[in-house]
């Protein structure tokens, strides 16, 4: 029996201690993507060896690490990028105005219509000047090569005068040699 004067003991003793509070932290809250609202910061990290500080010769610094704000976050104005995110899908007004079709009216349509036939007609223009110059370049090529030939044919001509006036030279400086078989000097009616 005295082993059952020990149970309830064993129970006071279990409920003397006090309960703990354990704290948990709250969940974090679900990211959210602000991409397509605001740009990131940049942050750059610099390293540094040891060195005396500038300012008072008696201070030295140890290596260490520097974190520098390059830019800092703003807001990202674009609206392409806001029509595609799923906050602001619920925002009347939000898409973006160069994907709405463009006013139509009679005069926009007749105005459209005339730059269509302004266009053939520079088209048309553009391929008969086009095959004008592919004619002209062909005449001059054509042209060049008739000079060349010219130049040549001028050449061998002067070359035949020159000739032609040495023979000429050559003939007055000989005597002139009868072709007949009589003698010189001789009577004949």
């Amino acid at each position: 029996m005295k082993t059952f004067y020990l149970i309830p003991l064993l129970f006071l003793s279990a409920c003397s201690t006090t309960p703990q509070l354990i704290l948990r932290p709250p969940p974090p809250p679900a990211a959210v993507d602000n991409s397509a609202v605001r740009y990131p910061e940049i942050v750059r990290a610099y390293h540094f060896g040891r060195y005396a500080d500038p300012n008072d010769d008696l201070v030295m610094h140890g290596q260490h690490t520097v974190f520098r704000v390059e830019e800092n976050t703003r807001w990202d104005l674009h609206p392409a990028t806001i029509g595609n995110n799923d906050f602001f899908s619920t925002v009347p007004g939000s898409r973006d105005a160069a994907f709405s079709p463009a006013p139509v009216n009679e005069a926009i349509l007749a105005e459209v219509n005339s730059q269509r036939l302004a266009t053939a007609q520079i088209m048309v223009q553009t391929r008969t000047l086009s095959s004008a110059l592919m004619q002209f370049q062909t005449a001059l090529q054509q042209t060049g090569t008739n000079l060349q030939q010219t130049a040549a044919l001028r050449a061998t001509v002067s070359e035949m005068k020159r000739r032609l006036d040495a023979l000429e030279a050559a003939q007055r400086r000989l005597p002139s040699i009868s072709t007949t078989n009589e003698a010189p000097g001789s009577l004949s009616p």
